[in-house]
């Protein structure tokens, strides 16, 4: 089983957090359209917003060691038409922005009151930047467009692997689902 990358297939650390942050991306933010609903005396008006927070601050962690392993390992050739091909690179490139603008957004929505981040009792991101008049309210307004932002390109992007495997019929979505696949 290949563990890294070459030239034409992704192997298994890549694959591995490619769907472990997808998974986070939908969870948190079909956790984060719930959790805004919700009543005070709802079973989860303090535990959804904190493992939401939680799960957030694991995001950036391994955003950060995927941006890392992507940088230390060839990239496999993009399939398809030199426009889709661009198109595929400037798609990826725009997840990354949004995943980490959208964290920053959400951390200083959630330090606005000047406590820190706590992560599942683990260890605590400390507040940094606090007190700006309205903070709470912009990061909020900012950090919801992102979400919803990188909903719409995560929705876009998996509209492209299913052309790219029943329209096209090539192994782009095949190699990301396992190590070796062409």
């Amino acid at each position: 089983m290949r563990v890294r990358n070459d030239h034409e297939r992704y192997g298994l650390i890549s694959i591995l957090l490619h769907w472990t942050m997808a998974a986070l991306v939908v969870g948190l933010f079909f956790l984060g359209r719930y959790m805004v609903d919700l009543d005070y005396y709802h079973p989860w008006y303090h535990r959804a917003p904190d493992i939401h927070r939680g799960l957030g601050v694991l995001s950036a962690i391994l955003l950060v060691v995927r941006l890392a392993w992507r940088l230390g390992n060839p990239r496999p050739g993009l399939l398809g038409s030199p426009w889709e091909q661009r198109a595929a690179l400037w798609v990826h490139r725009l997840f990354y922005l949004l995943m980490a603008a959208t964290v920053v957004a959400g951390y200083l929505l959630t330090t606005a009151d000047g406590r820190g981040v706590d992560v599942f009792g683990w260890f605590e991101v400390p507040a940094t930047l606090h007190g700006v008049n309205r903070q709470e309210d912009l990061a909020g307004d900012v950090h919801k467009w992102l979400a919803n932002g990188l909903m719409g390109l995560a929705v876009l992007h998996t509209l492209a692997a299913l052309k790219h495997h029943f329209v096209d019929r090539d192994a782009t979505l095949r190699r990301m689902l396992w190590p070796g696949r062409t």
